[in-house]
């Protein structure tokens, strides 16, 4: 299948059109026409060899929706013509004890990214910066037919990147949240915490995304350059997810933790951040981690998206926008995702 994409043709060089073969569809595969796919900053990290050595040509793209073109003689659970999603992972190695409970993204021989991973046969894969992907029934899910496609592409990282914790502890009713960071990320998680029925509360180091906050659903909003806040929110949260890869001092946020309370770190600071003993003893506290979900999962958060009517805020851009867009995301410059429109691809 004759493939149009935006592919890194080394880690310095800005991502350029590409043509390549997507393989021929088999028995179990589903072939989809691409739509929309977002922008992560975890394609910047990778594209630019920043995360491990990359093989290029490297298509990036990992929130992929789109129409379903043809599928397997095997393939039971979609058909052409249905709007479909593809995240973070094509494939696993489906035996092991993380794949049989449904936890694939916990892979003991680890996951096959959508891009930038070895398949079985050896080959790497290409991700969804391009006109069209072919994958694996089981790993494709199906998209809430009342989301805008363009809005719901994020959901497929930045979605399920929060609802997993969210979900794993508990943020509900009775429970208050914290969102550190009101990025990419960090939006998501306000709304998806606000329909769960928790108070959630937003700390950002930047006050002028205080109304943005609120709007989204946070019952609170605090300003993290202030020392004030710190003290005044001492012993308050339940849970506090901490979306942001800046180095900063998890030990103050770790008091601001009620006993028993857990932060879960997503954001990847560049370096080692010191956490002293005392910040978890006093109080029974934890300090956890948590990254995508498993194809379950992600469906059961589509599924509440769509029943709470809960999209990215995106911006909207053509391929030729790309390298432009990657300077944004790393100064932060983007409300608060980008997605290609990928039919700009081939033009």
């Amino acid at each position: 299948m004759k493939t149009f994409a935006y592919a890194a043709h080394s880690a310095k060089a800005p991502l350029a059109p590409y043509t390549f073969e997507r393989r021929a569809v088999g028995a179990g595969d589903v072939a989809i026409d691409i739509h929309y796919c977002g922008i992560c900053h975890s394609d910047i990290h990778t594209v630019r060899d920043e995360w491990g050595e990359q093989k290029y040509p490297l298509v990036p793209g990992h929130e992929i929706v789109g129409v379903v073109k043809s599928v397997g003689a095997g393939v039971t659970k979609f058909k052409a013509g249905d709007l479909v999603g593809v995240g973070c992972m094509v494939d696993s190695c489906r035996k092991c004890p993380s794949c049989v409970e449904g936890l694939e993204q916990y892979c003991n021989t680890g996951m096959v990214g959508t891009y930038g991973s070895k398949q079985a046969d050896g080959s790497i894969t290409q991700g969804g910066y391009s006109s069209h992907i072919v994958v694996n029934e089981g790993y494709v899910l199906r998209m809430p037919t009342n989301l805008p496609l363009d809005a719901a592409a994020p959901l497929l990282c930045a979605g399920i990147t929060l609802y997993s914790p969210l979900t794993h502890w508990g943020a509900g009713p009775g429970k208050k949240v914290a969102i550190v960071g009101l990025g990419g990320l960090g939006h998501m998680g306000v709304k998806l915490a606000h329909a769960m029925g928790a108070e959630v509360t937003v700390l950002s180091h930047s006050a002028n995304k205080k109304e943005e906050a609120l709007k989204m659903g946070a019952k609170t909003f605090f300003s993290t350059a202030k020392p004030a806040t710190f003290e005044m929110l001492n012993g308050h949260f339940d849970l506090i997810i901490n979306t942001v890869s800046a180095e900063i001092d998890w030990n103050a946020y770790l008091r601001l933790l009620k006993r028993d309370g857990t932060m879960v770190v997503l954001g990847i600071p560049e370096r080692a951040i010191p956490v002293h003993a005392f910040s978890l003893i006093m109080g029974r506290k934890k300090l956890a981690g948590s990254v995508i979900g498993g194809i379950k999962e992600t469906q059961e958060m589509l599924d509440f998206c769509g029943k709470h009517n809960i999209t990215c805020d995106i911006e909207l851009i053509g391929g030729d926008k790309i390298n432009e867009a990657y300077e944004r995301v790393v100064k932060s410059d983007v409300r608060y995702r980008f997605v290609i429109d990928i039919k700009t691809l081939q033009n």
